[in-house]
């Protein structure tokens, strides 16, 4: 299932196991893991070989596919108590993107009605997610970029394109759609300190799928918009809370509070599963901290003076009230609040 400008899959499930493109080698080096354990997987997820919120959940599905045929395979009467457990492990490799959790969560509950081998059942529903997930992000790409005009060009932060979901992706998916409709005189794209996920990944996609993009640094936004050389920040979330407050990639925060200043719209695209009704404002989504040599160093070198500290949140809140407009395949909420986020949510 692809669409003009989308030639990448990063997830994919073969007979041996999970295959997954190691993303910490990008651009470098183009190699590809197989997985045949669930804990694996897990591991996969934590260390950022796979990332990227909704790319984690179909990681994760796949992952309870492995962890039904490991343990059915080893006790076959007993095989849901070490299942439970292995999607537990699951679960806690990153703790903000809360579509890991969904995807977990759904996975258990088919596992709930299975008679006998659960493989063939579990993997049928891991497909699912994964193809749901693709037909979303196909489906928001459209619904987006309606919202953009022919000559405007993009910021976008991090990535969150075929290599941070099934395929297609979310913002980038919009971006590819809007690019497809010959409507973008241009697409830039941040760093995203410090795993560089823009430079490394959102540009290797880009020039892969034959879209131009220009690279910035992430202090140089300010000055984009202020030249006038931007209309939109479209970005992608890890979790949404009720209200419509965003987490996701630190810096987000940073680029719509500039955007805000300088007239440039902001966009967030997300599945319906990354919406959390369960949390009622951005202040309660946990905030995943990372290792400081994460900034302390760049590719295993110190770049910053001995015996320096380092803060390192992975992701930041953008407040509701700095978004204009949030895409999901389920509708889309513009100026969102809590009452148009449940309205939209309610919605089948």
């Amino acid at each position: 299932m692809t669409a003009k400008h989308d030639t990448i899959r990063a997830v994919s499930w073969e007979e041996a196991g999970l295959r997954l493109l190691d993303q910490r080698l990008l651009p470098r080096q183009e190699h590809y893991l197989v997985l045949n354990d669930s804990a694996a997987v897990a591991e996969a997820i934590r260390s950022m070989v796979v990332r990227g919120a909704p790319a984690i959940g179909v990681a994760a599905a796949y992952g309870a596919v492995l962890a039904a045929r490991e343990r059915y395979a080893a006790l076959p009467a007993d095989w849901r108590t070490g299942f439970e457990a292995d999607l537990g492990f699951l679960q806690q490799a990153r703790p903000t993107a809360v579509n890991l959790a969904w995807a977990v969560a759904r996975m258990k509950a088919c596992a709930a009605g299975v008679t006998g081998d659960p493989v063939p059942v579990l993997l049928a529903e891991a497909r699912a997610i994964h193809d749901e997930d693709i037909r979303a992000n196909l489906l928001m790409g459209e619904r987006g970029a309606a919202f953009i005009s022919p000559g405007n060009a993009v910021l976008t932060h991090c990535n969150t394109g075929s290599l941070a979901t099934g395929g297609y992706g979310t913002a980038l998916g919009v971006i590819r759609s809007a690019w497809a409709a010959g409507k973008l005189s241009g697409v830039f794209a941040d760093e995203t300190r410090p795993w560089l996920q823009g430079a490394r990944l959102t540009a290797w996609e880009l020039v892969r799928d034959n879209i131009p993009v220009t690279l910035l640094v992430d202090g140089a936004a300010a000055h984009l918009m202020q030249q006038g050389k931007v209309q939109w920040v479209i970005v992608g979330s890890d979790r949404i809370a009720a209200n419509g407050d965003v987490a996701n990639k630190i810096g987000t925060y940073s680029a719509a509070v500039l955007a805000r200043h300088h007239g440039v719209k902001f966009m967030v695209v997300a599945p319906a599963s990354t919406v959390d009704m369960a949390i009622s404002t951005g202040a309660s989504i946990p905030i995943e901290a990372r290792e400081p040599q994460e900034v302390l160093e760049l590719g295993g070198q110190p770049v910053a003076a001995p015996g320096a500290s380092a803060w390192n949140p992975a992701f930041d809140i953008t407040p509701a009230a700095l978004v204009d407009v949030i895409v999901t395949e389920r509708g889309v909420v513009e100026q969102p609040d809590a009452e148009k986020m449940r309205a939209m949510m309610d919605r089948q």
